[in-house]
Order: structure tokens, then C-alpha cells, then sequence
């Protein structure tokens, strides 16, 4: 199928970026926010974020201003009734996705897909939720991800192979992005990898192993990784990390997937990374 109408459920970090390649790739996007004061700085970050773009040289004025013209933010979610796709990038809440795609479910069209952008929810659960298991598929877009190249399409046991390819399409030829499937079991192919590494590193850190710094530089220096797995956390958000851990910890009950104790309480105490201005690292 055709996708050119495209609806965004959330205007933060992540579903401002995926509407914004969308409408470079010129696609007719839609994004739903839940306030007046959070659809204003929704609209603010894209505005900023293709500003960007125009200082740097990427995108003319022109362009920038024919891309935010085919955004439109809204607080009503009938709005999305003529989406070919509606992708969810709400918090990683699983009863919050299920409640969004239940009412999306009534809302778009028969031949509609649903998409999740959970990184490490299995994609079946938020399915469930649904009268068309076979159009919900998962769609893991990385943060920024104007930048970060990779999608991942999660087909649950109960995508039809033809959404599953209408998505994974769309993608690679639309968005020009790398794209990879990957089975709906938790954390997917990359946050299956990267979570133990990353909770391994706090591990290091709360054990007194290692001072932040040294674990930081030592995986730099010696793997080539642009940034270390405690800087790493600081950008990705603390919550998400622990969200994704707790996620596949209730999957696999595998040690190294348990969300560490000090990851914990660095959530409980609000230090999230740079969106707070406190992680690991400081950013005020």
C-alpha cells in the first residue's frame, strides 16, 4: 500500500524527529499532543531542529519552510481518521500504548496501519489492544533520529506479512533509513545487546571498580565507540534505559538484564541525563 498521510502520537524528542523525516521525505504529517503548552513546543522543537539544518547548509530556507508546512500539530485525535500510518511515540508506558491504540483503533481507517515505536514493549501486547492484530507492527526509530540511520520493523506473531513489508518499505525507500526486522521478543535486536552493556557499566560505576570517567574513556579508547556507555545513558534518558531494562528483565529473568540499584535511584531522584540537566554527568 501507499503511504502518504502520516500521523505522529506524541511531539517530544523522538516523535518530533520521526515527523520531521517523514515531511522531508514529503509526506502529509499529522502529530497529537494532549496540551496547548505541549503542542506550542512541539511545534518549536521542529522549527528549531530544521533551523538547524538551514544554518548548517543541509536544507535551504525554502525547503525548511515547504517541509514545516506539511506538518500540522493537533490536540484532536479524530483528526487522524485519513492516516495510511499513525506512529505512536508515547512514553514507554504499556497500558499508555494500549489505551492509545485502542482508540485509535476506532478512529482510523480499515485499511490503516498502527505503529509502535516502543523499544522494548513487545509489540503482540500493544496489538492486543486492537480489532487488527495484522496491522500493528513496530517501528523503533533511534534518537536523534534525524541523524541515527537505523529502523527497526518488529513484526508480532500476529502482523500480516503485507504490513510488515508496506512499513519496512516505506523505511527504506521513503526515508531513505537502514532498515532491519527483528522478532517480537524484548529490547529487539539493539537494546538486546545494549542494555546488559549499559547496566554492566553502572554495575562497574556502584561497585567502585571504576571512577565514571575511566569506564567512559576505556570503552572510547579501547572499543571505538564515539561516546561511553555512562555518557551514552545520559543522552538515551535514565528512565528509558530503566524502562527497557525492567522490560527485558520481566522477558528473560536473566541476571544481567536486572535493572541495577543505582540506576533506580538516580530515576527516583530525577536525574535522567541531559533533558534534566543531571545524570551521570552534569549539564546545567
Amino acid at each position: 500500500m501507499a503511504i502518504e498521510k502520516v500521523g505522529v502520537i506524541g511531539g517530544g524528542t523522538m516523535g518530533a524527529g520521526i515527523a520531521e523525516v517523514c515531511a522531508k521525505a514529503g509526506s502529509d504529517v499529522l502529530v497529537k499532543e494532549t496540551t496547548e503548552e505541549f503542542a506550542a513546543a512541539a511545534r518549536q522543537r521542529l522549527e528549531k531542529s530544521i533551523g538547524r539544518g538551514v544554518k548548517s547548509g543541509k536544507i535551504t530556507q525554502e525547503d525548511a519552510d515547504a517541509v514545516l508546512a506539511r506538518i500540522t500539530v493537533t490536540l484532536d485525535m479524530n483528526e487522524f481518521a485519513d492516516r495510511d500510518l499513525v506512529i505512536e511515540a508515547a512514553p514507554e508506558i504499556e497500558s499508555l500504548k494500549a489505551e492509545i491504540f485502542a482508540e485509535l483503533d476506532k478512529i482510523v481507517g480499515p485499511d490503516a496501519i498502527l505503529a509502535t515505536n516502543t523499544s522494548s514493549i513487545p509489540v503482540i501486547k500493544i496489538a492486543q489492544a486492537t480489532q487488527r492484530p495484522g496491522k500493528v507492527v513496530g517501528v523503533h526509530f533511534f534518537n536523534p533520529v534525524p541523524v541515527m540511520p537505523l529502523v527497526e520493523i518488529i513484526s508480532a506473531l500476529t502482523t500480516d506479512e503485507a504490513t510488515a513489508d508496506a512499513v519496512f518499505d516505506y523505511a527504506k525507500n521513503t526515508l531513505g533509513k537502514t532498515a532491519v526486522r527483528a522478532g517480537d521478543r524484548a529490547g529487539f535486536i539493539v537494546n538486546a545487546l545494549l542494555i546488559p552493556y549499559l547496566c554492566d557499566a553502572v554495575r562497574m560505576l556502584e561497585s567502585g571498580y571504576a571512577t565514571k570517567e575511566d569506564i567512559d574513556d576505556a570503552m572510547k579508547g579501547g572499543c571505538g565507540y564515539p561516546m561511553g556507555p555512562l555518557t551514552l545513558l545520559d543522552t538515551v534518558g535514565l528512565d528509558i534505559a530503566l524502562n527497557a531494562a525492567q522490560s527485558l528483565y520481566d522477558e528473560f529473568a536473566q541476571p544481567n538484564y536486572a535493572p541495577p540499584a543505582l540506576l533506580r535511584r538516580m530515576v527516583e531522584a530525577g536525574r535522567l541525563g541531559r533533558k534534566t540537566g543531571e545524570g551521570f554527568y552534569s549539564y546545567k
